[in-house]
């Protein structure tokens, strides 16, 4: 098989690899790399940034997947054209509930369909749903690594900005459809903001692809103002419990 146009990797050299952990940011690819066994470096193209390392002796890739829908959708097709059959969402997050905390760790079991993306895969009425066995896993690293963890819905935006009912953008103005719809998603008990799981999970399970995510909380509904702290801290502590779960997912071959 050629190398594929927008991720410019081949099946060669991802190893056989059936596990890919997937973080938005090409600069946590590396993070997550060298928290494995013999992370090397693979290939860069766009927003697309690939490491290979081992879990458990098991090759797992690392791909960057940008921000949003559309390329998550991109890397996931074409990983899954070159065997991989696992996907773990690496991501970071705004949290909605008051009782969750910076540095907290959000464990998706179900996603709101805001993206967008993924109605060119389901009808809408299609359900995004975690794989259980990769919820169960994720929920296991966390206890194990003491971190605190929620688990529960998360609301996937195709936006950061008026999706998330943010007024700090340029305009400061919301569309009349999406005003009111933070306290409604925080009302119906929604844990969080992001704007990848919902495509990833429903592309996954129409697909027959098994997929799950865990989120870095870096801001609450009193303290928006993301820091450089903040987002360390949420970052370490979604890659530790995606390693982690990757290890008992694999000791337990669910």
């Amino acid at each position: 098989m050629p190398r594929l146009y927008h991720l410019g990797l081949s099946e060669r050299e991802i190893a056989g690899a059936q596990i890919a952990l997937l973080p938005g940011d090409p600069a946590r690819v590396e993070k997550i790399a060298r928290m494995a066994e013999r992370g090397r470096f693979v290939a860069s193209h766009r927003e697309f940034c690939t490491w290979l390392g081992h879990i458990k002796d098991r090759p797992v890739v690392i791909t960057s997947t940008g921000i949003g829908g559309p390329s998550t959708a991109i890397a996931v097709e074409e990983l899954a054209q070159l065997g991989v059959r696992i996907f773990l969402r690496v991501g970071t997050t705004g949290a909605l509930q008051h009782h969750i905390n910076m540095g907290d760790v959000v464990i998706t079991t179900g996603a709101v369909r805001l993206d967008g993306a993924s109605a060119h895969y389901a009808p809408i009425e299609y359900p995004a749903v975690a794989d259980y066995n990769l919820v169960w896993a994720l929920v296991e690293a966390a206890q194990r690594l003491k971190i605190p963890y929620h688990v529960g819905v998360t609301c996937s935006s195709a936006t950061f900005y008026p999706g998330q009912e943010r007024s700090d953008s340029f305009s400061q103005y919301i569309i009349r459809d999406l005003r009111g719809t933070k306290s409604e998603w925080q009302r119906l008990g929604v844990l969080n903001y992001e704007m990848e799981a919902a495509t990833l999970l429903t592309m996954c399970s129409t697909l027959g692809l098994r997929a799950g995510c865990v989120c870095g909380v870096v801001d609450t509904p009193t303290q928006e103002q993301i820091t450089p702290e903040s987002l360390q801290r949420a970052e370490i502590h979604a890659i530790q419990v995606a390693v982690q779960a990757t290890e008992i997912f694999l000791d337990k071959q669910l």
